[in-house]
């Protein structure tokens, strides 16, 4: 691989970045000026040079879009907000371009199209159809309009994305007295005093980060700290939370509706659902709908159930008079602890960082026959990261950086992000694919390795599923290589797909390993592990429906007339389909970056849409053998490897010679039907 391009992050300077940006963006107009000035165009000289030109300037922006999210500081963030703004006005004057669309159109109706690859014919064909979705047949008027709209709804986004992470790393409690921390497990209490103690303070540091907020609300006794932590990480970005007004997102969220709903009636559509929804696998957001409303009617009663037995547990062994929503994690985990003496504290120790890493290369290694090694000489941003190369017959087709561990100014959550795309150049050159793979773990404690919970290895495989969609497809048309060009809908199939491994025994037995002894599970806690899987997963399923059907709702009803209208949808969800509801101060939604801050707008559905169909391919695993040699080449060959080349649906049905069934998943989720 040649790593002369990859950035060097150690040199990466904020007072450069905007003077190289523009400078690429001035060449990228030049350049397409200059092309269309052409009598006659073939698929090289306009639609591999415009890969060209963005591919030139993901290369330079993908770095910097990373350091925003993982190393988050004043000036970077200034930054960021205008390079973006700019980057998103030269995407926008591309797609309505209507000189440009007449040449792509021109490469299409050729008589030289058909002997295209189905790449480049598939590349060229979702061109012409993103022109049209960007309103390039409409007045110059309109245009300008949809330009300062999307402009617009930039600037908003990255606005609503800093207040979550202000919000959040405002609030903080310092804790002296361990006592007011009982029944926190031993690992978090040592990672509360490591962060105090890094703050050179005394005792235990208390925030919001997602390691110290789930040991909080899952294990500790004290009712009062469980209840101001839930308050303060529900009301993050609210007049409610920390900061109160000054990064209160409420407004936000109604400009975002507002101009996402004229943009969408700018292009033709009644609401922003169904413009979001022209290009998924999805038909309709009615269809979408319908499909939530199917899954909630059968786990909403199944959800009620469990969520009595929890309520009769904290009542008759605990003697808790009235369940709140801040005591719902923790008597959950206590009834789970009853029921299957199992818990996160008992498995932790079973999967140090390393052995889960190793573990997860041997899936892979077994299942598409790659292998994964370190690599030391790629700069990185911080000492947590690391980085990784990926070999087929002992040649390096991709590497990836790891950074795993929450931290101060980083964005929470995790996610995979592009660094460099698989791509051909115009003088044949190959560009093999590198990921940025994040996550907010529980960090090390001293010289010890970090110690996971079981639910973030599950987080973990879910990432390096996205990754191995991104760095394993052979499509070297940018446009459609790897996760580009493929519906959203199904872009989470083989991330959710990965998640299936930190189940199966015979993958656990390499996976996990004592950070002392190096045993893997014993038999009988792993027994324990798989029968607690399904424990309150009908509460599980419901809650993200609640966050989906509020999603698809308001992008579909939103009224900018009506005042309240996204906190009433957001009441009605709850009413329908949820079994627990928040506060009236809860602010959820003030949060929900996903949406607001996020691809995923009128898309939050995806993650079920999507896991449908991932329950439905590793069925075909569990029939054959999870490691079934033959099943894991023609899923590497229909779905990672293709990318975005073909319809999603297709390559589906290329996979399982049938069409997808919603069995699969309810009978993994322990859903009856």
């Amino acid at each position: 691989m040649n790593r002369k391009d990859l950035p060097n992050f150690n040199e990466i300077d904020t007072d450069q970045i905007l003077p190289k940006l523009n400078h690429l963006i001035d060449s990228a107009r030049s350049s397409l000026r200059d092309t269309l000035k052409g009598k006659s165009f073939t698929y090289n000289s306009l639609v591999a040079l415009r890969e060209e030109i963005e591919d030139d300037i993901n290369k330079f922006w993908s770095p910097i879009s990373q350091l925003q999210a993982v190393c988050n500081q004043e000036a970077l963030r200034e930054v960021y907000a205008k390079g973006l703004l700019e980057i998103t006005k030269l995407q926008t004057e591309m797609d309505q371009d209507s000189e440009l669309l007449v040449a792509y159109e021109e490469v299409k109706n050729s008589s030289t199209f058909s002997d295209l690859s189905i790449a480049k014919q598939k590349a060229i064909t979702n061109a012409i159809e993103d022109f049209h979705l960007a309103g390039v047949n409409l007045p110059e008027s309109e245009k300008k309009k949809l330009l300062d709209l999307k402009s617009s709804l930039s600037t908003l986004s990255t606005q609503f994305s800093n207040n979550v992470l202000d919000s959040t790393q405002e609030w903080q409690k310092v804790i002296t007295d361990v006592s007011e921390l009982s029944g926190v497990p031993k690992n978090a209490l040592s990672l509360m005093s490591q962060a105090a103690s890094h703050k050179e303070l005394e005792g235990y540091l208390v925030n919001l980060e997602i390691p110290t907020y789930l040991a909080i609300m899952t294990h500790c006794d004290n009712r009062e700290l469980r209840k101001e932590l839930y308050l303060a990480y529900g009301t993050r970005a609210s007049r409610f939370g920390s900061g109160g007004e000054k990064y209160d997102n409420t407004e936000i969220i109604s400009e975002l509706l507002k101009k996402r709903q004229d943009l969408a009636k700018v292009l033709g559509f009644e609401n922003y659902a169904e413009l979001s929804v022209a290009k998924k696998m999805a038909g309709s957001p009615e269809e979408i709908l319908s499909f939530l409303r199917e899954l909630g009617g059968k786990a909403k009663p199944q959800a009620a159930e469990e969520m009595k037995l929890v309520e009769i547990h904290a009542r008759t062994i605990h003697g808790l008079k009235k369940i709140e929503p801040w005591d719902q994690a923790y008597y959950s985990e206590k009834l789970k602890q009853d029921l299957f003496e199992i818990s996160d504290e008992i498995l932790r120790p079973f999967f140090p960082l390393p052995r889960v890493l190793e573990g997860m290369f041997e899936v892979a290694r077994r299942l598409f026959e790659i292998d994964i090694e370190e690599s030391n000489n790629l700069a990185t941003w911080h000492d947590d990261v690391s980085t990784f190369d990926i070999l087929r017959k002992g040649k390096v087709v991709a590497s990836f950086y790891l950074d795993l561990y929450a931290r101060e100014n980083k964005k929470g959550g995790a996610w995979m992000a592009e660094c460099r795309v698989k791509r051909t150049n115009l003088q044949g050159e190959k560009q093999e694919p590198v990921a940025f793979l994040t996550c907010n773990f529980s960090g090390p404690i001293g010289a010890n390795p970090a110690l996971l919970s079981h639910q973030e290895v599950v987080t973990l495989f879910h990432e390096f599923g996205h990754g191995l969609h991104h760095m394993l497809t052979k499509i070297e048309v940018a446009p459609v290589s790897g996760i580009n060009g493929v519906c959203w809908d199904a872009v989470e199939l083989p991330s959710q797909f990965m998640e299936n491994y930190c189940w199966e025994s015979e993958a656990l037995s390499f996976i996990s390993g004592h950070n002392e002894t190096q045993e893997p599970l014993p038999a009988d806690v792993l027994q324990k592990l798989i029968a607690a899987k399904n424990f309150n997963s009908a509460m599980a399923l419901v809650r993200q429906l609640e966050f989906a059907l509020f999603d698809m709702r308001i992008h579909m009803e939103f009224d900018p007339k009506e005042e309240g209208q996204v906190e009433n949808i957001l009441n009605q969800v709850r009413d329908e389909i949820s079994v627990i509801k928040p506060p009236e101060e809860y602010s959820f939604e003030n949060s929900f970056s996903h949406i607001f801050a996020g691809g995923y707008a009128a898309g939050y559905y995806s993650y079920k849409w999507s896991e449908v169909l991932s329950a439905d391919a590793f069925s075909k695993f569990q029939e054959s053998g999870i490691f079934n040699r033959q099943t894991g080449k023609k899923f590497l060959h229909s779905i990672l490897e293709k990318g975005g080349s073909e319809d999603a649906g297709d390559l589906f049905f290329e996979f399982m010679d049938r069409e997808p069934s919603i069995d699969a998943l309810l009978k993994q989720s322990g859903i009856r039907f």
